[in-house]
């Protein structure tokens, strides 16, 4: 059986390297209380790491999904508030025809001031069907136009769609169609209001009621988008709130795999300062004076 031999050198090269890994192991520790972090480096845990990575890239996403859908119902909510203040006009304006059908027992100053009152509800949704959010037409498709119908009710739009993703496979539109919603150039919101303030002015009986009916179908076609509208908002307000819940999860995930336990890293250097002063004073113990010291 072999004996090795030890030297004064193999010890005091054991002693040393003892007294360096402890050091390191503490210095390790006071970094992780400094920063707050058990992953300062790669190094530290390469699995930890690539998990870390995996985490931050979800996080990253669900963020995103919440900054699209909070952005989604500020549009949402744009056209909501419009076409509240248009449905109010038309139901005003087909309130005003029903006054005027019965043109026999109204004067002629009274069927002008109907007229004139129906053609500036006319102007006022115009001015509401070009609502703008963040300086684009929230009826008007993807236009880089800032309106979206012109001063004589055409389209001024596109057939584009403003959409946002709330989430890996969801995408939600979050404006509305100008012609659904208004009715194609020439037979629209607009002109039926115009035609209805020249209805009035001549005291026209079957251009009334024929007014009167194409208001009532606009009305139809207003209900409609609001409901659309607002199946959209209870959608994509769902959406934001999965995906803030998501974000606290992976954020308290993330925390898990990151962050330092700070009584237990407390603990740990307090157990390390201790073990690295045993080394040291091992090491005075075993490290024995060298010839030259003999020799002074």
């Amino acid at each position: 059986m072999a004996i090795t031999r030890v030297t004064q050198r193999m010890l005091s090269q054991r002693s040393l390297s003892a007294v360096q890994g402890g050091l390191n192991r503490m210095a390790k520790v006071q970094e992780q209380l400094e920063t707050g972090k058990k992953l300062n480096r790669p190094s530290d845990s390469p699995a930890d790491t690539n998990t870390a990575l995996r985490v931050r890239t979800s996080l990253a996403a669900q963020k995103q999904y919440v900054r699209n859908a909070q952005d989604g119902t500020a549009w949402l909510g744009t056209v909501d508030s419009a076409l509240s203040g248009i449905v109010d006009q038309t139901t005003r304006a087909r309130t005003l025809a029903l006054q005027g059908a019965n043109t026999g027992a109204m004067s002629q100053t009274a069927l002008d001031a109907l007229a004139t009152e129906v053609s500036q509800i006319r102007e006022s949704v115009l001015q509401q069907a070009n609502t703008q959010y963040l300086g684009r037409p929230v009826f008007g498709g993807t236009t880089a136009q800032e309106i979206a119908f012109n001063p004589d009710g055409t389209y001024a739009g596109d057939n584009g769609e403003v959409t946002r993703r709330i989430g890996s496979d969801v995408t939600v539109r979050v404006d509305a169609d100008g012609i659904d919603t208004f009715g194609p150039d020439g037979d629209n919101l607009f002109s039926h209001l115009a035609d209805l303030a020249t209805a009035l002015h001549n005291g026209d009986q079957a251009a009334i009621s024929t007014g009167i009916d194409a208001l009532g179908g606009d009305l139809t076609k207003l209900s409609a988008a609001q409901a659309g509208e607002g199946a959209s908002y209870n959608r994509i307000t769902h959406a934001s709130d999965l995906a803030s819940q998501s974000v606290l999860q992976l954020k308290s995930s993330l925390s898990d795999v990151e962050d330092v336990d700070l009584a237990a890293a407390t603990v740990d250097l307090q157990t390390q300062q201790v073990a690295y002063q045993a080394a040291l004073a091992a090491t005075g113990r075993t490290v024995q004076p060298s010839l030259l010291d003999f020799l002074r």
